[in-house]
């Protein structure tokens, strides 16, 4: 029998952030369809959250860096009737400085957290706004808003994907459709261990576990929060953000430069 809640599609399943939805989403009622390269552990992950929790839970192996399989998960989003709930979680995080990076894994890392998260995305936002039914979670992070202190590309990803939540939220909120973007610090996941880095020199009251991380920004969608910063003890800090941005508003286009740049015609 279908989950009366339907089903989540979570992206990035296998390990971390994305099977800690996993897990979380199964216990709350939901289907579950599985993504990720890592087609074994998947299968290890969908067998335990079925016999726990009672829900179906399918395996769609896919490398979101490839065109091919970034075309076939969004296939099954667009035909997929269960789908109510797209977990957009799938990325990969810096090996070391930009400057020293290689700049081919710097592409890895701009197809997968930037070209497949967005055709994702805009396939969930378009298939949900037909229906007039659905939501969508896209994990971003907070170094969106702090560029200046991470690897510049991985924080550029991480910016696109929460203006890409912002704007998505702007176009679907008549359609029913809820639209979160979550913005973690830092998680302690595998991400760390897979770019050869390690928790061990980090301050451990900056780290957050990644169970606590997921709960919190479940907790956030459950509130009808559009950003998340699970961290984030004062919202008035990121309301007084909002209204800065917002103040800005009125001078970002006009007809004439501003005086202070002495450009008279």
């Amino acid at each position: 029998m279908a989950s009366k809640l339907g089903t989540a599609l979570v992206t990035g399943a296998s390990s971390g952030i994305g099977a800690t939805y996993a897990d979380r989403l199964s216990r709350r009622g939901h289907d579950l369809i599985l993504v990720a390269r890592d087609a074994g552990r998947l299968g290890e992950l969908a067998d335990k959250l079925s016999a726990a929790h009672g829900i179906k839970a399918e395996v769609l192996r896919s490398d979101l860096s490839e065109r091919s399989d970034v075309l076939k998960v969004e296939e099954r989003l667009r035909a997929d009737e269960a789908i109510t709930l797209f977990v957009n979680n799938a990325g990969i995080g810096p090996v070391t400085s930009l400057l020293e990076s290689d700049v081919d894994y710097l592409d890895t890392m701009v197809a997968l957290n930037v070209t497949a998260a967005n055709r994702l995305a805009v396939a969930a936002a378009q298939t949900f706004a037909k229906r007039r039914a659905g939501a969508i979670i896209n994990t971003a992070s907070v170094v969106a808003l702090a560029p200046q202190m991470f690897n510049g590309t991985y924080a550029a990803t991480k910016a696109f994907v929460q203006s890409l939540t912002e704007s998505l939220a702007a176009e679907l909120k008549d359609k029913n459709v809820r639209v979160q973007a979550v913005l973690p610090g830092l998680t302690r996941t595998e991400i760390f261990d897979r770019v050869g880095r390690s928790f061990d020199d980090m301050d451990p009251e900056k780290v957050m576990d990644v169970t606590d991380l997921v709960d919190a920004a479940l907790a956030g969608f459950d509130q009808g929060e559009l950003v998340t910063i699970p961290a984030l003890a004062d919202p008035g800090i990121w309301d007084a953000y909002l209204s800065a941005r917002s103040t800005l508003g009125p001078h970002l286009s006009l007809r004439k430069p501003a005086t202070r740049y002495g450009v008279e015609r």
